[in-house]
């Protein structure tokens, strides 16, 4: 088998798999958003990193930059 034919079968394997992928990657990202949303609710400020991780991409801020009103405009919405 060449290089050429092995780098298209997997292109095409790429092709079939990246819907399929993407479906579970989103249906886990929402089962993450709602537990650690959880977390938020019932947990204090500060929060373990995992959370603070987390917060700093849905706020689109450093962590180190978080605060409790951050945390509780994010929840009131």
């Amino acid at each position: 088998m060449s290089r050429g034919t092995r780098w298209a079968e997997q292109l095409a394997d790429q092709q079939i798999s990246r819907p399929e992928n993407g479906q579970l990657k989103r249906k886990e990202r929402a089962r993450r958003d709602a537990k650690l949303k959880e977390f938020l609710t019932k947990g204090k400020f500060p929060y373990t990193p995992t959370i603070m991780s987390w917060l700093s991409a849905k706020l689109k801020k450093p962590s180190r930059y978080i605060r409790e009103e951050d945390v509780k405009s994010y929840l009131s919405k």
